[in-house]
């Protein structure tokens, strides 16, 4: 083969090599620089990196000389690597932005059909983050493109939930790039700190600014799910999110306890007052399976009670003029908070566990809805 076609040959094979980060070609983004083949069949290949000392210079390295091994003919490589100019990194970030420049959030634009749930409750320590990073597997594993957002500013604990409590953020320019992590998109305020005892003691307005940032600045790329992991209550993000994300939807998180049934309730009602719909309610630790020392059979115990997540659907039902139903009820298991230590999710590791079941059936229901652009807020104008 000669030179020339060895050449057309290595363009097209790292066409189908992808930045980890972006998920799109390393050719498609301009990151390829040079390709040569000299008479020899000896390839010299210089790509771009969008920032000095990339966190993921290793793994393109590595995809690039797996990727050229199949290339008949090439006697060798010569891998050189550069940095992107102040120039290339504005073209790719006007690329990625679909060839807007100013700083938009996807999720609102009328077009946009990613699914938004914001997955809420009325208290701490209901559960809600292990429910959101093991929905958020559960619908990856159904072949779903799924990003999570930690929107919990204060209690961030999504990253060491997914094993990336130390991950480093790629930033071109003012640009964020999520971190992969076994195929979902992650970030989180927690990624950015200097240290992670880092303690974040925000008011309002820059709560505001960060979420915009978290929104805008973030390249997501296409998804069909984003899971935004909300901070208890009702407080200043859950408000500011109803007004920046006006199409996302509501999962409430609670507790069979009568006292987190009634706050949860409220969370609903705030959902409603920046005209989000509660698409439904999950009762988390509702029962404990626990083995009879007499007759070996395993048995329902209502440890914390019996009926919260009931109430919450009826009680929300009631108030917001619509049907919301309880879609999931998950059983206390120790196995959940180990995964969390773990870093990997428990439908990811041991699915087969009722509480695992119960997440992934959570996951069933919502992905088989079909939801296009019918029933959303269109922004009209009238000239």
């Amino acid at each position: 083969m000669s030179a020339a076609s060895l050449t057309d040959a290595v363009w097209e094979v790292l066409s189908h090599v992808n930045d980890p980060e972006i998920h799109k070609p390393i050719t498609e983004l301009d990151m390829v620089e040079k390709v040569e083949v000299d008479e020899a069949g000896l390839a010299s290949v210089k790509v771009l990196l969008t920032i000095s000392g990339c966190p993921m210079k290793g793994t393109i390295e590595h995809d690039v000389h797996a990727a050229l091994q199949g290339v008949e003919g090439l006697t060798g490589l010569d891998l050189e690597f550069g940095v992107m100019s102040d120039e290339q990194r504005a073209e790719l970030k006007t690329k990625l932005r679909g060839g807007v420049r100013e700083r938009i959030i996807p999720f609102a634009a009328d077009d946009n059909l990613t699914q938004v749930i914001l997955v809420a409750s009325g208290k701490g320590g209901v559960g809600k983050s292990s429910v959101t990073v093991n929905l958020a597997k559960a619908l990856e594993a159904r072949g779903k493109s799924v990003g999570v957002l930690d929107a919990d500013i204060y209690g961030h604990s999504i990253p060491p939930m997914l094993g990336i409590a130390d991950a480093e953020v790629t930033g071109i320019d003012d640009m964020i790039l999520p971190v992969p992590v076994e195929g979902l998109k992650v970030i989180s305020i927690g990624m950015l700190k200097q240290s992670r005892d880092q303690v974040i003691a925000w008011r309002g307005p820059i709560l505001d600014r960060a979420l915009q940032q978290f929104l805008a600045d973030v390249y997501w790329g296409d998804l069909d799910y984003l899971l935004v992991d909300l901070p208890p209550g009702t407080g200043d993000v859950a408000m500011s999110l109803g007004a920046k994300l006006p199409n996302a939807e509501v999962l409430v998180v609670t507790t069979p306890q009568q006292a987190a049934a009634e706050v949860a309730e409220r969370a609903g009602t705030m959902a409603s007052m920046v005209d989000q719909k509660v698409i439904g309610v999950v009762e988390n630790m509702a029962y404990l399976a626990a083995e009879c020392p007499h007759c070996g059979e395993s048995h329902r115990v209502d440890l914390f009670g019996s009926g919260g997540g009931e109430r919450v659907a009826e009680a929300l039902s009631l108030r917001l003029g619509y049907p919301i139903k309880l879609l999931a009820q998950v059983p206390i298991d120790a196995a959940v908070s180990a995964s969390g230590d773990a870093g990997v999710p428990l439908v990811a590791t041991d699915a087969d566990r009722p509480a695992a079941r119960a997440l992934d059936d959570l996951a069933e229901h919502l992905a088989s809805r079909r939801r296009g652009l019918a029933g959303r807020k269109l922004s009209l104008h009238v000239s």
